[in-house]
């Protein structure tokens, strides 16, 4: 958060000083933001290139696993390699495989990119994350501007593009998708955590990776839409630990009712 904070105060810094808007806020900014646009689906239709220029469709990479979805422009000098340096050290932590029990695809929304600024892009990432499978469950895309423009529009991603410092102004977060296509989860800023990442993957699978113990924290914890993570539902967290205390001291009475039960069993015998 601090980083994505010097990152507005250096584009806000950079801007004329009478520009502003009614709200306060300069005029490049006016329009960037990010909608919740939870449960709607996304345009599976929608056609991209990849990083080795083949032809695809977004769909391509949906119908069997969650998907975490990436907008980042490839040639964009600061935010947009701080959400890709964020999700995958959060990857790196997770058990999960990318390419076995979810996938990750990542559009650039700058249509000047083509497959060759992909695939520089993905090579350097999918050797940090280093585990076997990663290059073909990671993926890169690029895309005319109508594409891009349709899938923005569906994240709610709002972007805008800044003549003067020739980059785009926009915000950051990742996007979990169900494997039919519906967006499941927002995480916003720069960092993720890997706890708050794997929560939205067993989420959004419906529940077909992860373990019961993923079960038990999704108990434990709730998602905040407006926070955009996992926070600690208290209430549910007494109940598990009073009904543990309850198991615990069920099982320590009746170990306890078999000792002395044993115990005045040997007794006849002793005495005869």
């Amino acid at each position: 958060m601090k980083r994505a904070t010097l990152v507005l105060a250096a584009l806000l810094l950079a801007l004329p000083l009478g520009a502003q808007t009614p709200d306060g806020r300069p005029p490049i900014l006016r329009n960037v933001a990010i909608e919740q646009h939870l449960d709607r689906p996304l345009p599976l239709d929608l056609r991209f290139r990849d990083e080795a220029g083949r032809a695809v469709a977004l769909g391509d990479y949906f119908g069997r696993r969650p998907v975490v979805l990436v907008l980042a422009y490839y040639d964009c000098p600061m935010l947009c390699t701080q959400v890709l340096n964020g999700l995958v050290a959060a990857m790196g932590v997770l058990s999960f495989d990318v390419g076995r029990e979810y996938e990750v695809v990542t559009v650039s929304f700058d249509p000047r990119d083509d497959p060759a600024d992909a695939r520089a892009k993905k090579e350097p990432y999918v050797a940090r994350y280093g585990r076997a499978g990663a290059s073909a469950g990671w993926h890169f895309l690029t895309g005319e501007p109508a594409a891009i423009a349709r899938l923005a529009d569906a994240v709610g991603f709002r972007y805008a593009w800044d003549e003067r410092l020739e980059q785009f102004a926009h915000a950051s977060a990742i996007y979990v998708a169900t494997p039919d296509g519906r967006l499941s989860r927002y995480l916003y800023g720069i960092e993720y955590a890997p706890r708050d990442l794997r929560l939205a993957l067993v989420e959004a699978s419906r529940g077909k990776i992860g373990t019961p113990v993923d079960q038990l924290l999704l108990y434990c914890y709730h998602y905040d839409p407006a926070a955009g993570r996992y926070g600690a539902v208290v209430m549910n967290m007494v109940r598990i630990a009073g009904g543990a205390f309850v198991l615990v001291l069920s099982a320590f009475l009746f170990l306890m009712w078999r000792r002395e039960r044993r115990r005045q069993e040997r007794r006849p015998v002793e005495a005869q």
